[in-house]
């Protein structure tokens, strides 16, 4: 028997009996023939892995033996000439591919200004830092990149 023949039944029989696990819990709730329908579904596409340690699965790595999926809708014309006209209303497109600057940031005063994001309270930063302080979730030197809960565990594991 050829050997990636034998390979491709062990693979369906673990698949379902595997399959038949799952049904089984009262979690999954699916039937005997939903399962077997779900995994005649999985060999037909290559769906199932078959390299544990990649985890690459049968259609990725023989593409050429199973359907291609279908690709993801894209955009349409239009929407993707609304989406240009606004980058170049607002000057959000890389005119330096070295720097990857954008028109926006070489020249701000031709574009309009970004609406700047609503930010945090002061209260609402002094209460994170005290929680910060408490938790000692703050960094301890800049050197190792460690907080302080992590090189002084026995300070801060205490429950309070």
């Amino acid at each position: 028997m050829n050997r990636s023949y034998f390979s491709a039944i062990t693979l369906a029989v673990a698949a379902l009996a595997a399959g038949n696990a799952m049904a089984a819990d009262a979690s999954a709730a699916k039937t005997r023939e939903q399962v077997k329908a779900e995994l005649a579904e999985a060999i037909r596409t290559g769906d199932f892995v078959v390299n544990s340690e990649t985890h690459q699965k049968a259609n990725e790595l023989n593409p050429g033996l199973y359907p291609a999926k279908s690709a993801a809708q894209g955009k349409t014309r239009e929407q993707v000439k609304a989406e240009l006209a606004e980058a170049l209303r607002t000057g959000d497109f890389v005119v330096n591919g070295e720097a990857h600057q954008k028109a926006n940031e070489v020249n701000p005063g031709l574009y309009p200004a970004k609406s700047a994001a609503q930010g945090k309270t002061r209260e609402q930063v002094k209460a994170e830092l005290a929680e910060a302080l408490r938790t000692g979730n703050i960094m301890a030197d800049g050197e190792t990149g460690l907080k302080l809960n992590q090189l002084y565990p026995q300070r801060y594991n205490r429950n309070i």
